[in-house]
């Protein structure tokens, strides 16, 4: 595969992304899970969730409780390329309460996302997270 073609397909992928993170920053919830696979799922501490229904559900309950007024940040530290149609992506997440630039140790995550390409559209297949710090760090 050409140079170009590569940088391509990952912008593609990382469009996905930051999607995802534009719909945090928008409080959406459907736009959110848009381009989750049907049977995804997401591994957060102490929750673990196996369908797009499901992420969307405790998206909504989030955006509209714990997580009501945040945004997030992401900074992409590795795209890997497994084949032509599944990719992995490692991030570093934060979570950002209004008035905040830069979040805080302990609402920062690194983030796995497991996409997989289908009828050519790159979608999340598989979300997990763990904090950035030990909780005897923060």
């Amino acid at each position: 595969m050409t140079t170009e073609a590569q940088k391509k397909k990952e912008a593609a992928v990382l469009d996905v992304v930051k999607g995802v993170h534009e719909a945090w920053n928008n409080a959406d919830p459907d736009a959110f899970v848009a381009e989750y696979l049907e049977d995804a799922s997401a591994i957060l501490p102490g929750a673990y969730m196996k369908s797009r229904e499901e992420i969307r559900g405790a998206m909504a309950f989030s955006f509209n409780g714990p997580l009501k007024g945040t945004r997030s940040s992401d900074k992409v530290l590795d795209v890997r390329f497994l084949n032509d149609d599944a990719v992995v992506v490692i991030s570093e997440t934060g979570i950002l309460v209004p008035g905040e630039t830069e979040a805080p140790p302990e609402r920062t995550v690194y983030a796995t996302w497991v996409l997989a390409r289908q009828d050519g559209k790159w979608l999340l297949a598989a979300y997990s997270n763990s904090p950035s710090v030990a909780s005897s760090q923060s």
